[in-house]
């Protein structure tokens, strides 16, 4: 089991590695073409670009605290730190947010006009194809990996297409004419900033508070009462996160049944839901006696 952890997170630290290395080979290239163009909004965006880098090494970190195996003062394990250490990322979101706000009412008062080129707009189209395929690639390994800090940090990549995107039409307003776009449109991506963190607490909080992660308990109900000796099966419940589920649940068994009998009906039930529920870690059975008057 410990191995299989290590190798689930080894894969979720090279995927954080290589969105590191390609975030900041971005935020260089806006950066250098800004300050050689004057470009004082591309510089910036540059600037915010390294941001993404930083929820990078936040998400190392978490993983490589998550990935830490059982111990006496965690039995449940650490894998609730990558749930928490998303809600960083989502922090950051809001910085993010609340700077994007700053910048967008300062431009309503005071708009800035930077020296437009042709180059300009290739730099930030490009950066921004480089990030829509980080974005794709670091959330589908996230969905497939089940890891909140990978689909975490590409909403936070995500963020950073949005604000690319500002300066692309900021480029276009000052071209046309209208400098007043670029403000209006930062302070939009800025509100879209600010739903992309809520969805991340959202999401936490449903571990973090123990939400019910299997809704529909019907399968379960079945499959317990497919096993011998099982009369009913009722009050089951569960929480945790998504690729960590611990269950627990209450059996109506005969009371005349023996202690090592009982023990081995409990026993079946956890075998059983563990084989066809490849999410589950844990199962408590608690057993209520009848009496069955024959």
């Amino acid at each position: 089991m410990k191995k299989n952890l290590s190798a689930h997170y080894l894969k979720i630290q090279r995927v954080l590695w290589i969105v590191l290395f390609l975030n900041w080979a971005v935020a260089l290239s806006k950066i250098i073409f800004g300050l050689v163009s004057r470009s004082s909004s591309m510089t910036a965006d540059g600037f915010h670009s390294f941001s993404d880098g930083a929820s990078n090494i936040v998400g190392l970190v978490g993983v490589a605290i998550a990935s830490h195996p059982k111990d006496a003062d965690h039995p449940y394990g650490h894998k609730k730190f990558e749930t928490f250490f998303s809600l960083g990322i989502a922090f950051m979101l809001g910085l993010v947010c609340f700077e994007l706000l700053q910048e967008g009412f300062r431009r309503l008062t005071s708009p800035r006009i930077p020296d437009v080129t042709i180059y300009s707009f290739v730099v930030m189209i490009v950066t921004i194809i480089v990030n829509i395929m980080v974005m794709h690639y670091e959330r589908t390994k996230g969905r497939e990996l089940s890891s909140d800090i990978l689909v975490s940090d590409a909403m936070h990549t995500k963020a950073d297409i949005l604000t690319s995107c500002s300066v692309i039409i900021s480029l276009f307003a000052v071209k046309l004419g209208f400098p007043v776009l670029d403000a209006i449109t930062t302070l939009l991506i800025a509100l879209f900033i600010a739903h992309a963190a809520y969805e991340i607490i959202k999401a936490g909080s449903r571990t973090l508070c123990d939400e019910t992660v299997i809704k529909d308990t019907s399968k379960i109900e079945q499959l317990v009462l497919s096993v011998s000796g099982v009369q009913v099966c009722h009050r089951i419940r569960s929480r945790g996160r998504p690729d960590d589920v611990y269950l627990d649940l209450h059996v109506h068994l005969d009371a005349k049944l023996s202690l090592e009998k009982v023990h081995k009906i409990s026993h079946d039930i956890e075998r059983k839901i563990k084989e066809n529920f490849s999410e589950v870690s844990d199962v408590i059975v608690h057993v209520e006696p009848i009496v069955n008057n024959v």
